[in-house]
Parts: C-alpha cells; sequence; structure tokens
C-alpha cells in the first residue's frame, strides 16, 4: 500500500503477498537479508541466458538497489558459466563505455569480471569458473609459451617448429599491429563518433590473430602428421598400402595448412590497409611494419606449400592448390609495394 518500495505488502484472499510479474524472463530469484553482515543477498538462477543474460540480472538489480537508495557490492557465480556469456557481458559494457570490442579474449573476460563485480568479495578464477577454460586441454602448445622459449624451442634440434608455424606467428603479429592502430584510434580524443568504426576493424583483426594463432600449432601437428605416416609398418602389401595412403593424405594436409597461412595473412591486409589510410597518423609506422609481416608470412607460407606440393602424388590437386598461392603471393607483392610508397609519400 502506498509507496511501491516501503509501503507494507498487499494481500490476497488468502493472507498471501499479491504478486506481480517479475522484469527477468526464465529467471528464478529468492533474497533474504543477512544480520551478521548488515547486508541482503540475490540469489538468482538463470533458467535461459539466452532469454535473460547474466550482465541484464545484474544491471537490473543495481537499477533496483538504486531506487532504494543502496547499491550492490558484489556479485559472484555459483557453479560454472559458458565462456559466450562473459564475452556478452564484456560486450556489453564496452558498448556501454564506447570502447572498443576488438580486443583479446582474456582483457574481454577481465572487463566482464570487473563490471559485474566478480572480484569484489573474492578473487575470481576464469580458469575454475568458466566451462571451456575446465575442459580445455593440458597439452602445451607453442602458443603458451614465452617468448625466449619458444625462440629456444625453434632453434633446438628438432625439426619442428619450422618455417610454417614460424610463418604464422609472424602473420599474427602483423595483425596484432593492425588491430593496436584500430585500437589506439577509437579511444582518440575527438574522434568518440568514429569508435564503432575503428572498433569492427580491431574486431576483424582479431579474428584473423586468431586464425594465424591456430595455425602456428597447426603447421606443426601436420608436420607430424607425415612422419607419423612414415613409422607405420609396411611388412604386407596391404601395410604398405596404407602407409602410403597416410603419407599422401597427410602430405596434402601439410600443404593446405600453410595455404590457409598464406590466405589468411593475406585477408589480414585489409586490417592494416583500413588504418593506414584512415588511423592514427601517429601509428602510420606500425600498421606498415603490419603489412611487412603479414608480407613475410605469405612468403614464407608459400615456400612450405611450394616444398610439399612436389611430394604429393595427386598432382591435380598439387598443381590446383599451387597456382592459388601464386595468385596470392603476387597479389601480396603488389600491396607491400603499395604500402611503402604510400608511407614514403606520407613522411
Amino acid at each position: 500500500e502506498g509507496n511501491p518500495i516501503t509501503g507494507k505488502k498487499i494481500l490476497d484472499a488468502n493472507g498471501e503477498p499479491e504478486r506481480v510479474p517479475g522484469k527477468l524472463k526464465a529467471v528464478k530469484g529468492i533474497g533474504w537479508f543477512i544480520d551478521e553482515y548488515g547486508i541482503a543477498q540475490i540469489s538468482y538462477n538463470l533458467t535461459n541466458i539466452t532469454i535473460t543474460s547474466m550482465h541484464e540480472a545484474f544491471d537490473e538489480s543495481c537499477k533496483a538497489a538504486l531506487a532504494r537508495g543502496i547499491r550492490v557490492t558484489g556479485s559472484e557465480i555459483i557453479g560454472l558459466i559458458p565462456l559466450q556469456a562473459m564475452l556478452d557481458a564484456a560486450d556489453y559494457y564496452l558498448i556501454k563505455q564506447k570502447r572498443s570490442l576488438g580486443i583479446s579474449e582474456k582483457e574481454k573476460i577481465k572487463v566482464a569480471v570487473k563490471s559485474l563485480g566478480l572480484d569484489d568479495l573474492k578473487p575470481f578464477h576464469p580458469e575454475e569458473k568458466i566451462i571451456e577454460y575446465m575442459l580445455t586441454n593440458d597439452q602445451k602448445k607453442l602458443i603458451d609459451f614465452k617468448l625466449n622459449d619458444f625462440a629456444d624451442e625453434t632453434a633446438g634440434e628438432s625439426m619442428a617448429p619450422g618455417g610454417g608455424s614460424i610463418s604464422a606467428y609472424v602473420g599474427a603479429l602483423g595483425v596484432s599491429l593492425g588491430t593496436m592502430v584500430a585500437n589506439l584510434s577509437a579511444h582518440k580524443a575527438g574522434w568518440d563518433e568514429r569508435w564503432d568504426f575503428f572498433s569492427e576493424w580491431a574486431i576483424k583483426g582479431q579474428e584473423y590473430k586468431e586464425q594465424l594463432l591456430f595455425l602456428v600449432d597447426e603447421d606443426t601437428n601436420a608436420f607430424n602428421k607425415i612422419i607419423d605416416g612414415f613409422r607405420m609398418p609396411k611388412d604386407t602389401d596391404l601395410e604398405k598400402k596404407i602407409r602410403l595412403d597416410a603419407i599422401e593424405d597427410a602430405t596434402k594436409y601439410a600443404t593446405e595448412i600453410p595455404f590457409k597461412v598464406m590466405e589468411t595473412s593475406f585477408k589480414s591486409m585489409e586490417v592494416m590497409q583500413a588504418m593506414l589510410q584512415d588511423g592514427l597518423k601517429n601509428s602510420l609506422s606500425d600498421a606498415g611494419v603490419g603489412v611487412l609481416c603479414a608480407r613475410a608470412a605469405v612468403i614464407g607460407a608459400y615456400f612450405n606449400v611450394r616444398i610439399n606440393a612436389k611430394d604429393i602424388k595427386d598432382r591435380d590437386f598439387a598443381t590446383t592448390i599451387l597456382s592459388k598461392a601464386a595468385i596470392i603471393y603476387e597479389k601480396t607483392i603488389a600491396m607491400e609495394q603499395e604500402t611503402i610508397s604510400y608511407i614514403d609519400s606520407q613522411m
């Protein structure tokens, strides 16, 4: 009765409080006051996060608290949560802040944790709370190495990682530079109305970067498949055939992976090109180095395509992929020259 917040409860004929539909669909909630801490706690069970997301529930709670002159002091997740729910929350708050969405997954997790107050009460450990991180394979990847360890591993006596993995990593570094320029440009004073334009390019850059980082390890995996094929038994005619088929399939795959590095690195140059034209002029050299890295990645991967293709028995397959690779190579060289000429004209 009276004030909807501080007034008395309205009871029905059975003496039960009358209830009205809540603002949050697919949510079951309960709240109580904890005397020893002098605070109230709300507990939500989000039965369908595609209908009501975690960040929507949190924001509505903040609004309800503010209407009562109080504030939300933190939150916690009981159990596990899907990675996408955390990334969606990060994007939601980044958009509200008019900040670029083209940042790494790790940084987005930090944004979500801070924005939702998940570490206000106690430390939040993503590897213990996010489903996908709990299920991650413990096998060590090249991209998990520290920079000096990665260099040491490459300089060692084993044949992998080799030029293919290094080409993919150089490509990832190149587009990372282009993405950096996009993110810096998104936050330049006076360019507030253009933040979403640069954010879109940064998102593209992150996608290219992730693809190339995947190919760093996949190139080494592809090489190992060839080695595994050669180690197969060859005592009988059937074993010999199975072995040769396995080697052929592995060699094709070991040719497709560097071709994918070529393709992805070349496409990633669009990010650097856009930043050369529209990004911060003070970062012209950064975008330029990004193009040079992409060019090195394309040429390095092209070497691998060619050297692996010569061992493929299916010459139609080999000829087709070599032809496509040659086109990408020529386009890359032309784009590199255009970039150098443009940068020279601006300096």
